[in-house]
């Protein structure tokens, strides 16, 4: 129970981590030194997307599920509805390009614009 409870909790923090490397651009607008957090986090998650690489929480939750005795993702909230949108089905090497596309697409202008404000000032 507790490692399963384990794996739901990197799932959740895995797709709250996307979110964040998606829209933290918008909070930066509101708490400027966020940006310390964020400009890391979006560069990863770009990365992770262009160069195709492995995010180390995958593997931490499969070996957590592997230890609760799970063999997949059925039953429950978390494996019901976060898991696809955190692994999508016929993900691809040409829709990962696109996603990272999105990422920088939605954070690029935010920190062109803060740049264009602190430049004005």
């Amino acid at each position: 129970m507790i490692l399963r409870l384990a794996a739901d909790t990197v799932v959740l923090t895995h797709l709250l981590f996307i979110l964040f490397v998606l829209g933290g651009g918008l909070l930066v607008l509101r708490w400027p030194k966020l940006v310390l957090l964020h400009l890391p986090a979006a560069a990863w998650g770009a990365a992770v997307e262009f160069l195709h690489l492995y995010c180390p929480l995958t593997p931490l939750e499969n070996h957590l599920r592997q230890a609760a005795g799970q063999a997949g993702y059925e039953g429950g909230f978390v494996e019901h509805y976060l898991i696809p949108l955190i692994y999508p089905a016929g993900l691809t090497p040409h829709i990962q390009l696109w996603l990272g596309g999105v990422v920088l697409a939605i954070n690029v202008p935010v920190y062109l614009w803060l740049l264009w404000r602190l430049v004005r000032r």
